[in-house]
């Protein structure tokens, strides 16, 4: 049985441990939820029993839950320049058990396990049963809609970083990636404006249609480019391109049968 109220209780003496006066470890606090939310909302969609919603809402409670070690260890959220946070994550919940301080219940370690590794991957790694797929394809949809309501809310809005958009270019390349529809993989040195074609991207890695929908009842596209003044025609005109291609696609998965 998943006592999720008690879980969050844990959760709360566990992220108290840091400094959440600091404005990131917050935001990753409040991510957190948020995910656990959609992610229950993501399993009510599939009709899945109330357990199974509980356990969603379990995975999306810990699915971050290494990025206050994270932050406080090596003053970023970047995995690529710090540690992998998925691994980190299954990692704390493993050191000496205190995944049993959320669940007391053993057996569905392998499925929050599994969830929490893959949920930052480029992609599921393969070999997962077909309830461990189920519950890292949640996830992985609960933290990408949150990050497109970060994207809106709270990225993106100091001026410096805001004219660093407006007046960028695309890169040719990323915006190639974006024509062939699939997840855009992020540069080390990547400009503001890539950085945002990247969250963009996000689109092309949902794998339930409840996902599609919420994009297109938040307008999360439109609000977010609208958000911008690009000063450069051809960045504008791409940006315009971006904008058709990603909602003709939530379009086509919305009405996809197959998802």
């Amino acid at each position: 049985m998943i006592n999720i109220e008690k879980a969050t209780q844990e959760f709360d003496l566990y992220s108290r441990q840091y400094d959440l006066t600091l404005e990131t470890l917050k935001l990753k606090y409040h991510h957190t939820y948020r995910v656990m939310k959609i992610s229950g909302d993501i399993a009510q969609s599939l009709n899945l029993s109330k357990e199974d919603i509980e356990l969603a809402k379990l995975i999306g409670l810990l699915h971050d839950i290494a990025r206050f070690e994270q932050y406080t260890r090596f003053k970023t959220l970047s995995d690529s320049v710090s540690i992998d946070h998925g691994d980190l994550g299954v990692e704390i919940l493993t050191t000496n058990n205190f995944i049993r301080k959320f669940i007391e219940d053993n057996k569905y370690d392998d499925i929050i396990l599994k969830a929490i590794k893959n949920h930052n991957k480029y992609k599921i790694e393969d070999g997962l049963t077909e309830r461990e797929l189920l519950f890292a394809k949640i996830i992985k949809d609960a933290d990408k809609l949150d990050i497109f309501f970060e994207t809106l809310n709270y990225f993106y809005e100091t001026e410096s970083v805001i004219q660093e958009v407006e007046e960028g270019k695309i890169d040719n390349q990323i915006m190639e990636q974006l024509k062939q529809k699939v997840l855009v993989k992020r540069k080390p040195n990547a400009t503001a404006i890539d950085r945002l074609l990247v969250n963009l991207a996000f689109v092309f890695d949902y794998y339930i249609k409840y996902s599609y929908e919420e994009m297109k009842k938040e307008d999360y596209i439109n609000k977010i480019i609208d958000k911008f003044e690009f000063k450069n025609k051809q960045t504008k005109d791409k940006m315009e391109e971006a904008r058709k291609i990603l909602n003709q696609y939530i379009e086509e998965k919305i009405e996809d049968d197959k998802i």
